[in-house]
């Protein structure tokens, strides 16, 4: 099976079903090449159903959330924040890029942060060979995010959280969004939060899903007395 095959059938077979189905979205999966940011040993899972792990072993790298989500969670996060061309937007955990340079070309300016400085040379790299030049990739804990590092329209989580992380929603601008994947293990669901006003939020949890956990976000106690 040839690459655009491949490609194509990731789109109408993992995709579609999965109710992505906004044409600018569909459209993007096939311009931004997938491949070029997957690892040069996992090439051949570049279109799979499944998460790619980026460094280590598999279920090393799974359980640090250094891994590349299902292309359908990538995709439907991308539909549901709706990124209008004028947003700026910041993702939390970069990765290989390949989220980072989606968003690119539906936003004016990307923001990656990434707390492993592997990823984020990885990241750099499939980014600026791809052609990509608005978005920054930065080594940085997107848990320790303050107001110091600007506001945004747009924040996705590249990555699962217990509960949706405040000193981010501090960062949203009124009217921005944040997607994240957030509860436990088994059950996990997408949030979108909307600002509507100063310290004001609507918050909507539309699929089920699961996502390896980013790093250093609040867990709650598992103590039961």
């Amino acid at each position: 099976m040839n690459v655009e095959t491949a490609r194509f059938n990731m789109i109408e077979q993992q995709i579609r079903p999965w109710y992505v189905g906004d044409s600018s979205v569909l459209e993007l999966l096939s311009v931004i090449k997938r491949e070029d940011f997957v690892p040069a040993s996992h090439k051949g899972l570049a279109f799979a159903d499944l998460e790619i792990s980026l460094r280590g072993s598999g279920e090393e790298a799974t359980a640090k959330g250094q891994c590349m989500l299902y292309p359908r969670l990538e995709a439907r996060l991308l539909q549901d924040l709706a990124i209008k061309p004028t947003d700026t937007v910041l993702e939390i955990g970069a990765g290989s890029g390949y989220m980072a340079a989606l968003l690119a070309k539906k936003a004016q300016r990307v923001l990656s942060v990434e707390i492993v400085p592997e990823l984020v040379t990885l990241a750099r790299t499939n980014l600026r060979n791809a052609g990509i030049q608005n978005a920054e990739v930065r080594e940085a804990d997107g848990a320790k995010l303050g107001t110091a590092d600007g506001t945004f329209d747009v924040i996705v989580l590249s990555g699962s959280v217990a509960e949706v992380p405040a000193n981010l929603l501090a960062l949203l601008k009124t009217g921005g969004r944040l997607g994240a994947i957030v509860g436990e293990d088994p059950v996990m669901r997408c949030t979108i939060v909307t600002k509507t006003g100063d310290a004001q939020y609507h918050s909507v949890q539309s699929w089920d899903t699961m996502a390896p956990r980013l790093q250093n976000f609040p867990e709650p106690s598992r103590f039961t007395f």
